[in-house]
């Protein structure tokens, strides 16, 4: 019994000093900050609008045609070669006329025979009237001749149309100019048998002159009907021309899967020749900065530098554009969103934006970013909002810490160490061997394309996946 309660003594004594070592040890200490890519955003140098759009032209007629037969023949004669210009009615080609002019002498024969036929008609239905009246014949004989005039009628008026449509092959044996123009191609040879509406030659019509451009998708949003342009030319040194949008395709080529847009060049000199190259520079579209009042007012309110400057000047500011990652647009209900690193504590907060144009790289915001504010690139799909963060920045950078001046000379990508701007002390750099797991494990989870200007997650240690484990903010998935 003495041996039981030892023991059972021991065993109390060891669970008292047990209890006393947890009680006097410290609270566990708060997560690291979780290590983001970010950078902070400036205004682009455009303002008002996007960039000027340049593509590369072609100077084509406004109205072209190809110049065609209208009845099958043999090609004998071509009076115009390449590059002629040719004046409205002229002739400038002919098939063989033979067989055309036969048939117009054939159509003449029949219709002066149906004319004989029909004087004749009419001759024996006066006959048969005076005698009908005189009852010298039966009344089914009068019928007779009667029917047999309306015959000979018919028969006249129908030769009349095979003479005019015979006429018309002769006149169709000869191609004439519809337009004034110039030939711009060549399509047959002479002594070749043509069918009926088989190229010949093709034409310009002199007049208008257009300026074509394919445009691709993603710059749609920047031209518009009746938007200026400056046409140049290799060909044309120092000599600028204006010009204006006058027509966009409604549909992509299925080919190419580009949009044709046609500008007309204001009066053109005879120095501008069909065919030229050149470069088009389209205006940029302004944007008022009206459009943007109902995404700004949910944003944060605009820092000091947009505000406008004391002494009653009331005109509206220009707005501003940012040009960001593709990584780094989220997404808040059904708008677009970007995290912005606030406060002094550098915690998150899901910003809306507005958001003009999208590319396969990067997008264009035009509302709700202020200058100097410190944008997440790349993981936004690992973050939440509220949560501690440390920015860094893209591994291809070569500006040094976001919290102060750049570094002399970028760090090696090999190295173990990094120097921090801010205290000049060493802290030790992320494992390289991090790099690969992470920028896997985020691409899984962020699979918009990264931009040339900031790399994907591969920049971020691996403490990134941490947040998403975190509390996620209300509204956002």
């Amino acid at each position: 019994m003495r041996r039981i309660f030892v023991s059972g003594m021991k065993f109390l004594a060891a669970a008292m000093v047990l209890s006393i070592a947890a009680c006097g040890r410290a609270p566990a200490p708060p997560p690291p900050p979780a290590v983001v890519v970010a950078l902070p955003v400036h205004p682009d140098a455009r303002t008002g609008g996007t960039d000027p759009v340049r593509y590369p032209v072609e100077v084509t007629a406004r109205y072209s045609n190809t110049m065609s037969f209208r009845v099958p023949g043999k090609l004998i004669l071509r009076n115009v070669r390449l590059g002629d210009a040719v004046k409205q009615g002229q002739v400038i080609a002919q098939l063989d006329p033979v067989d055309a002019q036969k048939q117009a002498v054939s159509s003449k024969a029949a219709l002066d025979a149906a004319k004989h036929r029909l004087v004749y008609a009419q001759q024996q239905l006066d006959r048969d009237k005076a005698q009908s009246e005189a009852n010298l014949i039966a009344a089914n004989q009068l019928e007779q001749t009667q029917d047999s005039f309306t015959a000979a009628l018919a028969g006249r008026d129908q030769a009349a149309a095979q003479l005019v449509v015979a006429r018309n092959n002769l006149q169709y044996n000869t191609l004439i100019a519809d337009h004034d123009g110039l030939i711009t191609s060549e399509n047959a040879d002479t002594g070749q048998v043509v069918s009926a509406g088989q190229a010949v030659y093709g034409l310009a019509w002199i007049g208008d002159t257009d300026v074509i451009l394919d445009a691709a998708e993603s710059d749609l949003g920047r031209i518009a009907i009746g938007q200026a342009a400056k046409i140049t030319f290799p060909a044309l040194p120092g000599r600028q021309f204006e010009a204006h949008v006058r027509e966009i395709a409604p549909a992509a080529d299925p080919q190419s899967r580009t949009f044709r847009v046609k500008l007309t060049m204001a009066g053109p000199p005879e120095a501008v020749r069909f065919g030229m190259t050149g470069d088009a520079t389209l205006a940029p579209i302004t944007i008022p900065a009206s459009t943007s009042a109902t995404a700004s007012t949910t944003a944060a309110p605009p820092s000091s530098s947009n505000t406008p400057p004391p002494g009653g000047n009331t005109q509206p500011p220009q707005q501003q554009i940012y040009t960001l990652p593709a990584t780094a647009i989220f997404h808040q209900d059904s708008g677009p969103a970007v995290w912005v690193i606030t406060g002094g504590e550098s915690t998150l907060q899901l910003r809306p934006v507005k958001v003009a144009s999208y590319t396969d790289r990067s997008s264009v915001v035009t509302s709700g970013l202020n200058d100097g504010d410190v944008v997440v690139l790349a993981g936004v799909h690992t973050v939440y909002a509220g949560q501690h963060v440390k920015p860094v920045r893209p591994l291809f950078d070569g500006e040094g810490s976001i919290e102060g001046p750049a570094p002399a000379s970028r760090p090696k990508a090999g190295s173990a160490r990094a120097t921090t701007a801010d205290t000049g002390s060493t802290a030790a750099a992320p494992p390289t061997a991090n790099i690969g797991p992470t920028a896997a494990a985020l691409a899984a989870a962020n699979p918009i394309a990264a931009s040339p200007g900031a790399t994907t997650a591969a920049a971020a240690p691996a403490n990134v996946h941490t947040a998403a484990t975190g509390p996620t903010a209300a509204g956002v998935r």
